[in-house]
């Protein structure tokens, strides 16, 4: 799954890009839509548990242009992909010199849909790691990238996946949830799964590791030492 998020004060133009989105995404996907910055879009921005693709209008009518928003999201996330669509082509230095890896820069007035389409073919096509967890029971529907999984662990009879950002609680069990991941993800703990591509540090002596983003974790079991350490 991928998520669009676009950001724009001019509400038909917001309905225009997701009528070409439709175009040209044929994979699972889900469009967000902001006409300025708010609480729910800095939210967004700081989630970083989905594949993402930003398309943001360099001029807002608000005090925080889409070029602020560009470097608020390159702050933390130089993964997910920007482009800038904008009236004013004399904006394409101002965007290029204060914003950090932009995808494209596209002018509404200049054959938009044609370079609007190409771009979206074009990033969807690049090589994402973009295997995911995938959980869905009842009402309760989870999709998180393997690669923001930190690590899982037990909590009474459920488990507790952490990312750098978010916990959620999913109702299985340590060897059910081995199944379903990949070779990055080890047994480090009767209780707890790590990605060993997180690890900075493992102390087995005192039973904990650190982690790349510093969180320590206090599930860590000589048992499994043979098989973290290959």
């Amino acid at each position: 799954m991928i998520r669009f998020v676009v950001v724009d004060d001019d509400k038909e133009e917001i309905v225009h890009i997701k009528s070409l989105l439709d175009e040209v995404v044929k994979e699972d996907k889900e469009v967000l839509s902001f006409s300025k910055f708010n609480t729910e879009l800095k939210k967004e921005i700081e989630n970083k548990d989905v594949r993402k693709v930003y398309i943001l209008d360099v001029e807002l009518n608000d005090k925080i242009s889409g070029i602020n928003i560009a470097k608020l999201i390159r702050d933390t996330d130089y993964e997910n992909e920007i482009l800038f669509i904008t009236n004013h082509d004399s904006m394409f230095e101002s965007v290029h010199r204060g914003v950090y890896e932009v995808f494209d820069f596209i002018e509404k007035f200049h054959d938009f849909d044609k370079r609007f389409k190409k771009d979206i073919k074009d990033i969807i096509k690049r090589n994402f790691d973009n295997k995911m967890f995938n959980y869905k029971v009842n009402t309760v529907e989870l999709s998180i990238y393997y690669r923001e999984i930190m690590y899982i662990y037990t909590d009474e009879r459920k488990l507790v996946i952490v990312t750098p950002t978010n916990k959620y609680t999913v109702n299985m069990t340590i060897k059910e949830m081995l199944t379903l991941l990949d070779g990055r993800f080890k047994q480090c703990h009767k209780s707890c799964i790590v990605n060993i591509d997180h690890i900075e540090k493992k102390d087995y002596k005192n039973g904990y590791m650190i982690l790349d983003n510093g969180m320590k974790v206090d599930f860590l079991s000589k048992k499994f030492m043979k098989e973290l350490d290959k």
